[in-house]
Order: structure tokens, then C-alpha cells, then sequence
């Protein structure tokens, strides 16, 4: 399988993997997918550091970068074709985050991996629920 990390799936995978049920864990295990990460998440994760809804040990960006060197996650490339697309997406909600990871999953033909209802009640693009 192909996918594509939303950010909460990618930061309970790092801080609480119990929270993911099997299918997911199983997906982010099996060495014959191929796992992807936006830089959209990336962002989303230092905010979330910086916020204090997420727990980190060091500064935000060291423990993203220690968290993006110890992940199998291939970056997914954040082109003019996804920020177009991005405008495109249905969503019921105006996030801007989700619009560019839905074109992301969209562009490059991935599977977004979510926890998020509103994601998965919109599909917009095709997902792995992640509940």
C-alpha cells in the first residue's frame, strides 16, 4: 500500500501507537508499503509542540528532526499541482492543512491514513480509517 500520514496518525504512531487500531499499526509495520509524510504535517507537528498539546523532551524542531530521522516516511513533495488542487477539494470545513494533505494523497495517488471523522465522512480522497 501506498499512503500518505495524517499528523495525528504520525504523532501517536511516535507518542502513543496504542491509540491506533491494528489495521493501521499493520500498515505502518509492513515493509512492503511505502509510506509518505507532507511537510504540511510537519508543520502542523511543531505547532502543536509549540502549543502544548503535544509533549516533546527536547526544543519542537530538534524533536521533529530526531522524529523525522528515526521514520521510514518518505517526504511527499509540496508542488504547484497540490496547491492548485488544494483550492479544489471538497471538504465540509475550510482547514487549510487538510486540503493540502487530501491533494497531496489526491496528486500522488495515496492513501490517507486518518482519524479524523471529517476526513473520512467527506471522502475526498481514499483513506484507511484510523480510529
Amino acid at each position: 500500500m501506498r499512503y500518505l500520514v495524517d499528523t495525528h496518525v504520525w504523532a501517536w504512531s511516535l507518542v502513543e501507537p496504542e491509540r491506533l487500531p491494528k489495521r493501521a499499526l499493520a500498515v505502518l509495520e509492513d515493509a512492503s508499503s511505502e509510506g509518505w509524510l507532507s511537510p504540511i504535517s510537519v508543520w502542523e507537528m511543531l505547532l502543536l509542540i509549540e502549543r502544548g498539546r503535544l509533549e516533546a523532551d527536547a526544543p519542537a524542531d530538534e524533536w521533529v528532526h530526531d522524529a523525522l530521522r528515526a521514520s521510514p516516511l518518505r517526504e511527499a513533495p509540496l508542488t504547484h499541482e497540490i496547491a492548485l488542487r488544494s483550492r479544489s477539494v471538497r471538504l465540509p470545513h475550510p482547514d487549510p492543512a487538510d486540503r493540502f494533505l487530501v491533494a497531496t494523497a489526491e496528486v500522488h495517488e495515496l492513501t490517507l491514513l486518518t482519524a479524523d471523522e471529517r476526513l473520512l465522512r467527506a471522502r475526498a480522497c481514499k483513506v484507511l480509517d484510523c480510529r
